[in-house]
């Protein structure tokens, strides 16, 4: 999803029209040529495998991702065309790769870094989330109500019609998968093992972040300024203040703390795992991406229009840093052994590497 332009909506995709409010494609800051461009962006397109120790990120003008070790060395693997999201499956080593632009899901061995299979999916994918324990792939598909469902053992795929997603949140404690429609104010929820759908009330129209933290599932209203902490199991709703236009989310798994970058204002709002306000940040132009360095108690806050990095301190609560990063940062992953940070960049270079040492 990518904040800062007016679109026309069809079905459960954004495409650009004018500089102004919310959408999912982007044109790029430089365009390679006199023909208007779309891309479509996500939040998961750069990932940290806790496994490995790996960072992988889409490199969408190649069709490839970029694979980073703990040593800095990174490798090119080419994927489908278009690669927008990713999703790692640490139990079976194996990284999943959403591909828009051919309609299919590349699965790669997470040890070599090599192409194993190519799984089509039902239409354009754009989400993407691994259940570990049941070894499943979910791949949400834009313009179609299907889900895409990949078995990890025998990477065979079949599909179910929830209803169009923007993101997908893989609940393995209570085996549920929670799908996200920006046009809804509802939450679909899928029970795997029966197949059954029910739909969680989510407090308001467009719905855009959503994040879990124990029994909790926080999600953005972005076209207001109110954040939702939904119980899972009781469904009670709570509406929490925030800055204007909320969109990303970051949860320290630590502190139970929950931040939320205000695209409207450029602010973060900080929420204590009791649902209340704690403080509000001023961060960078138009933050799109949030991601927090729990070890170090940092969050790093991407600035999409000014092609920078925020950096607030978790325990004073303060703007302590603003760093370079590439043009038009939209997405974050963070090494917690190494507290480099990785920034996805809209246009060239496609990964910006920070140091930790703030």
């Amino acid at each position: 999803m990518f904040l800062g332009v007016r679109v026309l909506r069809l079905k459960s995709a954004f495409i650009v029209v004018s500089l102004a409010a919310v959408c999912m494609f982007a044109t790029p800051a430089e365009p390679q040529s006199g023909d208007p461009s779309a891309t479509l962006i996500n939040r998961d397109a750069i990932v940290y495998s806790a496994g490995s120790g790996k960072v992988y990120v889409v490199d969408q003008a190649r069709g490839a991702i970029l694979v980073v070790d703990a040593q800095g060395t990174s490798k090119s693997v080419q994927v489908g065309m278009g690669p927008e999201a990713i999703a790692i499956n640490e139990r079976t080593g194996r990284v999943y790769v959403a591909n828009s632009g051919d309609q299919s899901v590349s699965v790669i061995d997470g040890t070599s870094d090599s192409l194993v299979a190519t799984v089509a999916t039902a239409a354009r994918p754009y989400a993407i989330a691994a259940d570990e324990e049941e070894n499943k792939i979910y791949v949400s598909n834009t313009f179609s109500d299907m889900l895409t469902v990949i078995d990890g053992s025998t990477n065979l795929a079949s599909n179910l019609k929830t209803g169009s997603a923007d993101a997908i949140v893989v609940d393995e404690k209570r085996r549920r998968v929670y799908l996200l429609g920006y046009e809804s104010d509802t939450l679909t929820v899928l029970d795997p093992q029966t197949g059954a759908i029910t739909k969680m009330p989510a407090g308001a129209m467009h719905l855009w972040g959503i994040a879990e933290a124990g029994r909790m599932l926080y999600v953005t209203h972005v076209q207001g300024a109110t954040l939702a902490a939904i119980d899972v199991e009781t469904h009670a709703l709570k509406e929490i203040p925030t800055g204007a236009m909320p969109c990303a989310l970051a949860v320290n798994a630590n502190t139970g703390e929950v931040y939320v970058a205000n695209y409207g204002d450029g602010s973060v709002t900080v929420v204590n795992d009791r649902g209340t306000v704690t403080g509000t940040v001023k961060a960078g132009e138009h933050p799109q991406a949030i991601a927090v360095d729990a070890g170090k108690d940092l969050i790093y806050v991407a600035d999409t229009h000014q092609n920078t990095v925020s950096v607030i301190d978790g325990r004073t609560r303060k703007l302590v840093k603003i760093l370079k990063a590439g043009s038009n940062p939209y997405a974050l992953a963070i090494d917690p052994k190494t507290h480099r940070v990785y920034v996805a960049n809209l246009s060239e270079p496609p990964l910006t590497v920070l140091s930790g040492d703030h």
